[in-house]
């Protein structure tokens, strides 16, 4: 099976014991969305439908879209890829750009009318050394958004720098890869007004 597979497969069975809401927001994304486990007490407003999985990357989003998006229905897609798709080896900022313009594609060509908003790559303390890549790609996603009908750009990663321009290490766990509840927030603020 590819990676992720009985993840997946897990979604399929919760959906089959407890249908989840139709047109609800489904959030999509890698584990900084899996993480949020109380995503939708952030949100309490919208129905949210969390299918953040692993450490998966914008190809991986695409290939079980037909198992996590779609059959939603959704009333918006957020997605959250890209953070580990820029430490590939080889990955550059055209490539994550490439990736996400086949999933974004892929979105349109099922869901033409669909909002779709995209939460930029975060900058954390254990992948420093990616953010001139992430900070690109993001440029990259962002100026590709703003010539597209019904989506976000939603910036978390300006508002997770300090004044030096340096991840906030007080924003994250022990592994400085994933956030704490203070980091939340920060995407809480952002990302409520594109809902």
């Amino acid at each position: 099976h590819p990676r992720f597979w009985n993840e997946i497969q897990q979604f399929k069975h919760q959906d089959s014991i407890q249908p989840p809401p139709s047109h609800a927001i489904v959030f999509v994304g890698s584990s900084s969305f899996k993480k949020w486990t109380d995503v939708q007490s952030y949100f309490p407003d919208f129905k949210i439908i969390n299918r953040g999985f692993g450490g998966s990357t914008l190809p991986e989003a695409t290939r079980y879209a037909d198992d996590i998006i779609f059959p939603y229905h959704p009333a918006q897609i957020v997605i959250y890829e890209g953070d580990n798709d820029a430490v590939g080896k080889g990955v550059t900022a055209d490539s994550i750009f490439d990736r996400f313009h086949r999933l974004f594609t892929l979105i349109r060509s099922r869901l033409p009318k669909t909002p779709v908003a995209y939460v930029s790559i975060k900058p954390s303390p254990s992948r420093e050394r990616f953010m001139p890549v992430m900070d690109y790609a993001n440029w990259k996603i962002w100026t590709f958004l703003a010539t597209q009908p019904r989506t976000h750009f939603v910036d978390v990663y300006h508002l997770m720098l300090n004044d030096k321009g340096l991840p906030r290490p007080e924003l994250f766990q022990g592994d400085m890869l994933h956030m704490k509840p203070d980091g939340y927030k920060i995407w809480q603020k952002a990302i409520r007004p594109v809902l």
